[in-house]
């Protein structure tokens, strides 16, 4: 993997656009869709660094504008982000990969919001607990559906474009 222009480039605009997601302030399943479809389109269409990159990124833009309003789960996030486009990157068989990195998500950021933070003497109010269990798994899910059918319909687009 080369740290060029064009990796920095690409990973700035999705991180931008990404950004502009959670900007739009919509409900869990849709802004927390988009964001993993973008974790899988950066790490599918620029490599797995840029995936990481916008995984570890995004929760601590989103704490410092406002966006996220509990910030002991911050590091969790990074965590739990940077595990999905690891575990998606990792294997060859993507319809595997998403899944797979969808279930390590939700368990990750279940375990850390009712478990590891108890462990901490750190008090979970009952919504955040509510929307870092379950509703992880299906944004996980449903994001990496998206980002799987961007990044084939841009790789037909790039295919057409260099027969042409």
């Amino acid at each position: 993997m080369k740290f060029d222009t064009k990796f920095l480039t690409r990973t700035a605009l999705l991180l931008a656009v990404t950004l502009m997601v959670q900007y739009l302030k919509m409900p869990q399943l849709i802004t927390g869709s988009l964001v993993n479809a973008m974790l899988v389109i950066a790490s599918g269409a620029v490599g797995v660094f840029s995936g990481i990159t916008i995984g570890l990124l995004t929760p601590v833009i989103a704490l410092l504008v406002g966006i996220l309003k509990f910030p002991p789960m911050v590091p969790f996030i990074m965590a739990g982000n940077a595990l999905y486009v690891w575990l998606y990157s990792s294997q060859k068989n993507a319809m595997i990969g998403v899944p797979l990195a969808a279930v390590a998500k939700y368990a990750w950021l279940s375990i850390s919001v009712v478990y590891i933070l108890n462990w901490f003497g750190i008090r979970v109010p009952a919504p955040v607990v509510q929307a870092f269990t379950l509703p992880q798994l299906f944004t996980a899910l449903l994001g990496g559906a998206i980002g799987l059918t961007v990044i084939f319909l841009l790789q037909r687009s790039f295919a057409k474009e260099k027969e042409m």
